[in-house]
């Protein structure tokens, strides 16, 4: 196995987790100063959803063209710019389409960087490997909104950070091999519906951690402040979800090499419900910390265990294809789950990030009791 290699593109995606951790929360904080509402945020967040499907249609296609280690260094430095950009210029329709170009150029990073990692790593260790990139990738994320609070929210320091990032980590990949080839192909929705169809449980989990991913560093800072919390103590309540990510996903991914993978859904799935339902009632009890622990270990568990078996099932350009459609069902959750959560904030129910995360849990529940939820051949 290539460890040198594995590292080097597991250190770029953790540049991309980190440049978002520290950036996307200023976005959002940046919007509330100004005095914009829950759903106009919730549009904010959802804009990159729009990139993730454009990107998850045209990654084949430029991969085949580029190289895939080509293509990954200048998405990188393409990030670099646009987040660049929104330190350059502070305006709500200008953010928008700067949010949607990073949307479509990080997909392309994950697509690429997640298949590369998924076809290095030799079949006995999948489930530890996979596991370390899922754990390292939160605390990436983790640190992000925790030097963001270090650095404050009054100026433009946490996006300048985020571009030195993108800037020197495609440097890591230079020479490196082993990297999936890839033919060029469109994903249509009919392509994704079929996959849904054969893997209806890894389709809804991992549309369920997108909207997760998408709520946490946007609305769950606005969530907090809007229950009370000051400014620090939110980003703190941030952080505290991305440590439970990452706290679990190596034990979980250990276990994934010995366990039945349907039972391990299964708990994971309980538990984010358990959880989401839990934080309104104990939000402002000192409950509310190891809650939000277990509410991002449960959330990242389901993320995890659907890389490693989309990992176990295919190969090269079979595995590029897999992880578009990962890619289109992510832009799917970025999409739905903020705008549903930012209206339901604003005109439901204070809790509605909360609540919108229970009822996607109850719903994977559900559909995990039934056959067939991995396909016709159930995993071990």
């Amino acid at each position: 196995m290539r460890w040198a290699t594995y590292f080097a593109v597991l250190a770029s995606v953790l540049s991309v987790g980190l440049a978002l951790g520290v950036s996307m929360p200023l976005v959002s904080l940046r919007l509330e100063s100004w005095g914009y509402g829950s759903f106009a945020i919730g549009v904010m967040a959802a804009m990159p959803a729009f990139g993730v499907l454009l990107g998850a249609k045209v990654s084949s296609g430029l991969a085949s063209r580029l190289g895939t280690a080509n293509l990954m260094r200048l998405c990188l430095w393409a990030g670099a710019i646009s987040i660049g950009l929104l330190a350059v210029l502070p305006s709500y329709p200008v953010w928008l389409v700067l949010r949607l170009m990073i949307g479509v150029i990080l997909t392309i990073v994950f697509i690429l960087g997640e298949s590369w990692i998924n076809q290095l790593v030799i079949e006995r260790w999948r489930g530890r490997l996979v596991a370390l990139y899922g754990c390292s990738y939160a605390l990436s994320q983790l640190s992000g909104p925790l030097l963001l609070g270090a650095l404050g929210t009054d100026n433009d320091i946490g996006f300048w950070v985020g571009v030195g990032l993108l800037t020197f980590s495609p440097i890591l990949l230079l020479g490196r091999t082993g990297a999936p080839t890839a033919e060029s192909f469109s994903v249509t929705f009919g392509d994704l519906l079929r996959f849904c169809q054969g893997l209806p449980a890894i389709a809804w989990a991992v549309a369920l951690f997108a909207a997760f991913e998408a709520m946490i560093l946007t609305l769950l800072p606005v969530y907090c402040l809007q229950q009370g919390f000051t400014a620090e103590i939110a980003l703190a309540m941030v952080s505290t979800v991305v440590v439970g990510d990452a706290l679990l996903q190596l034990p979980i991914g250990a276990l994934a090499d010995y366990l039945p993978r349907r039972t391990l859904f299964l708990g994971c799935a309980l538990m984010l419900l358990a959880t989401s339902l839990a934080i309104p009632l104990l939000l402002d009890t000192l409950l509310i910390w190891p809650v939000w622990v277990l509410f991002g270990a449960s959330a990242g568990g389901l993320f995890t265990l659907s890389l490693i078996l989309i990992g176990e099932r295919y190969r090269d350009d079979a595995l590029v294809r897999a992880n578009a459609h990962i890619a289109q069902l992510w832009g799917i959750g970025c999409l739905i789950g903020p705008l549903v959560a930012g209206a339901g904030s604003q005109w439901v129910s204070g809790h509605a990030l909360p609540l919108l995360m229970a009822a996607g849990a109850l719903g994977l529940v559900i559909l995990l009791l039934r056959q067939g939820a991995f396909g016709a051949t159930q995993p071990a």
